[in-house]
């Protein structure tokens, strides 16, 4: 009997969605509860399962493809199996006759066969995404080079994109041995235009919308390391061996900025209509890179977690996120965000906020340099923090205040543990 397969819900006001990859083709025995499509919505890609087990009869929408939520993007039919896959070309046929194995040889000798170019190459590109095979054709990959996270070892768009970033995905040999002359010649100009993802068109559109709506300004403080540092090496194999996570600078920060937030809480607040709404808790946005760009899961009630809590979630949201996993409700809400550029590299930067929040804190790299202690010039591990918030309803006094707040914190960790 056969089943259409409907694009679910996807969330709060997300009407539509665009067509990511198809992970089963057409023929392709399917379990029940197995995906068989993945949708790049405006935050995080979904995989769509089968109800029912039986086999794919038909794709009703293309990659790249934008689809509404409640229509038929699929057919299965139910109970049925797939075909046994065809013999292979390679399979010899039956045994010649024995007259002709004893026909007397040529006197000519042949020439050597042209070998065959090895259709592996080919075989690996039609197991593949047509999303996948597209990424792994225009730049010109050999598959084996990237490992599959997807079913069976398949691949995803997630991992070739993961791929190209971390400079792991080789270039195709096959391509390579066959024009040398090509690379002797001068390099050619080219240009490449590549649909943006879903994902990416909302984070432009996000970003743009902060910058047109909201009275950004941005105050820098930096801050001592010093302390963190010490703390954290003297009980980070105590702190993993009891909680099972390493302890990093995240934690230090977050319970930091749920001081500062107490003590500033028009930082945390909104703007809705021509009301300001105060909130009494601590919904952190913990800005992760995934394939697709930037990511702001959300640390709800951070104000109650502890620094074991603290880790162990964002170290989930990294892991996550790099896997295409998160949820959507795990990414609404939030009433401040926080971005760790350092990790990049990233010296100073004045990061745009998340609306509708007020507030968003920039952590950079840490490096050593000189600063006056005492009177005397002493090296330190430095860090410069940056502030960017809505003028709106944060005055400069309260931004500097917030910043200053966090400043005591990072340089005093036992702040912390005694509410100050």
């Amino acid at each position: 009997m056969a089943q259409d397969i409907i694009i679910p819900a996807l969330g709060e006001s997300i009407t539509e969605a665009t067509v990511g990859q198809w992970l089963k083709q057409v023929g392709d025995a399917v379990a029940a509860d197995e995906p068989i499509i993945s949708l790049e919505t405006d935050k995080v890609a979904v995989e769509v399962p089968s109800p029912v087990a039986g086999v794919l009869t038909a794709q009703l929408a293309e990659p790249g493809e934008t689809v509404l939520v409640g229509v038929r993007i699929a057919v299965i039919e139910a109970g049925a199996t797939a075909d046994a896959p065809a013999p292979s070309k390679a399979t010899p046929a039956k045994a010649e006759p024995a007259a002709e194995t004893k026909a007397a040889p040529d006197p000519t000798p042949a020439p050597a066969p042209t070998p065959a170019p090895a259709p592996a190459a080919s075989t690996a590109l039609d197991a593949m995404g047509p999303a996948v095979r597209k990424i792994i054709e225009d730049y010109d990959l050999d598959p084996a080079s990237i490992s599959g996270t997807g079913k069976d070892g398949r691949l995803t768009k997630g991992d070739v994109l993961a791929a190209i970033d971390a400079g792991t995905a080789r270039r195709n040999a096959v391509a390579s041995v066959a024009a040398p002359a090509a690379a002797a010649a001068p390099a050619e100009r080219r240009e490449e235009r590549v649909r943006m993802t879903r994902l990416r068109q909302t984070i432009a559109r996000r970003l743009k919308e902060a910058q047109n709506t909201a009275a950004m300004l941005t105050t820098f403080n930096d801050v001592d390391m010093s302390a963190v540092m010490a703390t954290r090496s003297r009980y980070k194999d105590l702190f993993e061996k009891k909680h099972g996570v390493r302890l990093g600078f995240m934690s230090f920060f977050a319970q930091a900025c749920v001081l500062a937030l107490k003590d500033v809480p028009s930082v945390g607040a909104t703007i809705e209509g021509d009301e300001i709404v105060y909130k009494d808790y601590a919904d952190l946005g913990i800005a992760v890179s995934s394939p697709g760009g930037l990511v702001v899961p959300i640390l709800r009630n951070a104000d109650k977690l502890s620094f074991a809590q603290t880790e162990k979630a964002i170290a989930d949201f990294g892991a996550r996120s790099q896997a295409g996993q998160l949820k959507l409700e795990e990414l609404q809400g939030g009433n401040f965000t926080i971005s760790n550029g350092g990790v990049f590299g990233s010296l100073l930067s004045t990061p745009i906020l998340n609306p509708p929040q007020s507030g968003v804190l920039g952590m950079h790299r840490i490096e050593d340099r000189p600063v006056v202690r005492d009177g005397q010039i002493v090296i330190r591990p430095m860090m410069y923090l940056a502030l960017s918030y809505d003028h709106r309803i944060v005055d400069g006094r309260e931004a500097v205040t917030f910043l200053l707040r966090i400043k005591e914190a990072i340089e005093d960790p036992a702040r912390l543990l005694v509410d100050l």
